[in-house]
């Protein structure tokens, strides 16, 4: 199983510090190649192939990509097994694309938020035992995670707020734009829009740090997270709503995952939205695919 280095933490934090403010920006300018990809839920084998297909990896894992740009639209967690070693791995490639002028922008998805407030519904068997090996000290005077089973609380001590993985998780934002397209897990809807990207970027951040609240728009249940609107058969009213979103964003199109499509990446909305979740993980046995992006055409390569 992979791990990060003390050295490699401290060039991760550089690497993906490029705002002003010291936290990785909401909009970024357009790259020549994105490529982007949905959900792995815990499946290591699923994100080797879909990083090789993308061309940003060699066989040893290594990143090959150059300036190529990746997107993974979040939920890398639950439902399998190999979790941390996708963590630690999307967190190495970071640092080696950023020394090749290129760029990994691991996105947060609902069940890496669903682990963050301590429900685990979806952890697999070996999801306990994957986090119990990642040195994660429990003190044995937390009430709070006493009450758990003891075969629990390693992974509830890293991914509460300020824990270990949580830490972690807070170098990565909600959504990002790069150029004209917008990036996100669930769907970003008007009222998303009214709160701010930045905004919401910001205050997740925060409270994965455990710096703050989480913030008010994830209580609702139709969040940047958990919406499937344009994911899951939208309807003119559904596609309405986007153009109003991307317009107010100076977007021309949104790429999510969340919602598995069976016949693999789909494309909705007259293009306008691309569904990228096509049930790669083991758990749910679909096609590991990838969307390549450049300045002249959206491409499926599997």
């Amino acid at each position: 199983m992979l791990r990060l280095s003390a050295a490699l933490v401290i060039l991760l934090s550089v690497a993906t510090s490029c705002g002003a403010d010291g936290e990785p920006p909401t909009r970024l300018p357009a790259t020549p190649r994105v490529v982007a990809m949905g959900d792995w839920h815990g499946d290591l084998a699923a994100a080797r192939r879909a990083l090789r297909l993308a061309g940003a990896v060699d066989d040893r894992d290594c990143w090959i990509g150059g300036d190529l740009v990746v997107v993974q639209t979040g939920d890398v967690l639950d439902r399998g097994d190999h979790e941390q070693a996708i963590l630690d791995l999307l967190d190495r490639l970071a640092v080696e694309a950023a020394a090749q002028g290129g760029a990994v922008h691991a996105l947060l998805g609902n069940h890496e938020l669903l682990n963050v407030v301590g429900d685990f519904r979806y952890v697999s068997a070996s999801g306990w035992s994957d986090f119990a090996d990642a040195g994660i000290v429990v003190d044995p005077s937390d009430t709070a995670l006493a009450r758990l089973p003891a075969e629990q609380r390693a992974r509830a001590a890293a991914f509460r707020p300020g824990g270990h993985y949580a830490r972690r998780l807070a170098g990565r934002n909600v959504a990002v734009i790069i150029g004209r397209d917008l990036f996100v897990h669930g769907g970003i809807l008007p009222e998303h829009v009214a709160y701010g990207l930045e905004r919401l970027n910001r205050e997740t951040r925060a409270w994965l740090r455990g710096d703050g609240p989480a913030p008010a728009i994830l209580s609702l249940k139709d969040n940047p997270v958990w919406a499937r609107q344009y994911s899951d058969a939208p309807d003119s009213s559904d596609c309405a709503a986007l153009a109003t979103v991307l317009a107010a964003l100076d977007c021309d199109r949104l790429f999510v995952g969340h919602t598995i499509q069976a016949a693999g990446i789909t494309p909705a909305c007259d293009a306008r939205v691309w569904c990228l979740d096509t049930g790669a993980a083991a758990h749910y046995g679909g096609p590991v695919q990838v969307l390549e992006i450049t300045a002249d055409e959206v491409t499926v390569r599997w």
